[in-house]
C-alpha cells in the first residue's frame, strides 16, 4: 500500500496528513512524537491489512503542516484540538470509531484527547509514552511536582548547540553529540532494523521541525532553583512540562477506551532516569550544580505510567501491557510489524 501525504484544510489549520489504505477502511489515527513527523509511521503503516485506513498527520510545528504557534499553557491541548479538527474535517469526530496510536509525545497528545474529546477515540495504543505527569520535574508514582515553577523542565533543558544545528537543517553526522541525525539514530532510530529504513528520509523529516520561541524548544524563564531556568509559556517542550501537562485524570473517564501500553526495556528517552531529564544528567555529574534528590530527583516516568494505567484498569478500563525486552525508544521503526500486530489486536471495526 502507498503511504502518501496530502494537505487537508481544517477549521484550525491546514495539516499535512500521511495516509494509506481505503478511504472507507477502519480509521486508525497515528500520532508522531517530538523531532519527527507523520512520515515516521511509514514502516508501521505498511504492516496493516488492506481494510485499515491509516491517518498520520504532521503535528503543528512539524513536517509540512502549517507552522502555527504553540501555546504551552494548555499542555498538549493545542495539538489535541488540531487532531479533533482533523477528525471533524474527515467526518470522524465524536463517533467513538477512530482507533489510535501515539508514540512518545504523540502518546501524550492522545492522553489529552481522551480527556478533552472523550467520544473521538475507540482504542488507544501508547508507545513509549510521555508520562501522564509530563516530562521532568516530578517525583514518585503520583507525579508530585518538585518545584512550583517546573524548574529544569521544558525549554529550560534544551541543548543550544543541537537547536542551532536543527535550525540550520544540518543533516551531517559530524560532532555526533549535537547532530540531529546521530541523536535520532542513537535514541529512536531503527536499531537492528536500521538496514530496512531510509535514514535520509527520516532525517529530512526531522529537520522540518520548526525552531524558535513559538516552536522548538520554546521559551524559558528565570528560576531560583537549579539550573536557574524554568518552564516558559510558549513552544513545544513546555507543552510537556508538568507545569501545564497532567493527563492522570483519564482514570476517571466515564467511558474508557481499551488501552495498549508498549514500552522497551532499553528506552533512554522515556525511562525511570531518562537521559533527557536534566535531573538524571545532574545526578550523573554531566550537568554541574545538581541540588540532589531531595530537591529534584530523576523522574520515574515508567513507574508513573504504570500507576495511572493500574488505576485506569481498577476503575473499569481494559489495559494490555506489552513490555519489549531489548527495545529502545524507536519501537515503531525497529519493530513495525510487532507494533501493527498489537494495534490490530484492539482495533474496533
Amino acid at each position: 500500500m502507498t503511504f502518501t501525504p496530502q494537505r487537508i484544510e481544517t477549521a484550525r489549520l491546514t495539516q499535512n496528513v500521511w495516509t494509506s489504505g481505503p478511504e472507507d477502511g477502519t480509521p486508525l489515527l497515528l500520532v508522531h512524537g517530538n523531532l519527527s513527523s507523520g512520515g515516521f509511521w511509514k514502516y508501521t503503516a505498511a504492516e496493516f491489512g488492506d481494510d485499515v485506513r491509516v491517518i498520520a498527520p504532521d503535528l503543528r510545528g512539524y513536517g509540512d503542516t502549517d507552522a502555527e504557534p504553540i501555546d504551552a499553557t494548555r499542555g498538549l491541548g493545542a495539538m489535541a484540538d488540531d487532531l479533533h479538527a482533523l477528525l471533524e474535517a474527515l467526518g470522524l469526530a465524536g463517533q467513538q470509531r477512530v482507533n489510535s496510536a501515539g508514540w512518545s509525545m504523540g502518546a501524550g497528545v492522545l492522553q489529552q484527547m481522551m480527556l478533552e474529546y472523550p467520544d473521538d477515540l475507540a482504542s488507544v495504543t501508547l508507545i513509549a509514552p510521555l508520562s501522564p505527569y509530563g516530562f521532568g520535574g516530578t517525583r514518585g508514582a503520583n507525579g508530585e511536582p518538585c518545584t512550583p515553577d517546573a524548574a529544569a523542565c521544558g525549554a529550560a533543558g534544551a541543548n543550544a548547540a543541537f537547536i542551532q544545528r536543527l535550525a540550520a537543517k544540518d543533516a551531517s553526522d559530524e560532532d555526533p553529540q549535537t547532530s540531529p541525525r546521530i541523536m535520532m539514530r542513537t535514541f529512536y532510530g531503527g536499531g537492528e532494523n536500521a538496514a530496512n529504513i531510509d535514514e535520509d528520509f527520516l532525517t529530512d523529516e526531522l529537520l522540518k521541525t520548526r525552531t524558535g520561541d513559538d516552536f522548538y524548544p520554546g521559551t524559558a524563564v528565570p528560576s531560583e532553583t537549579w539550573p536557574g531556568l524554568a518552564t516558559g509559556e510558549k513552544g513545544v517542550l513546555n507543552t510537556m512540562s508538568p507545569k501545564y501537562y497532567n493527563a492522570s485524570g483519564i482514570v476517571d473517564l466515564e467511558r474508557k477506551p481499551a488501552v495498549v501500553w508498549i514500552h522497551g526495556s532499553e528506552d533512554k528517552v522515556v525511562a525511570d532516569g531518562s537521559l533527557f531529564d536534566l535531573a538524571t544528567l545532574g545526578q550523573m555529574g554531566a550537568v554541574p550544580g545538581w541540588p540532589g534528590e531531595d530537591v529534584l530527583p530523576p523522574q520515574p516516568m515508567v513507574r508513573q505510567t504504570r500507576a495511572v494505567l493500574d488505576a485506569y484498569r481498577a476503575n473499569g478500563g481494559a489495559v494490555t501491557e506489552v513490555a519489549l525486552q531489548g527495545a529502545d525508544h524507536g519501537i515503531p521503526l525497529a519493530l513495525p510489524g510487532r507494533v501493527a500486530q498489537e494495534i490490530t489486536a484492539v482495533l474496533v471495526r
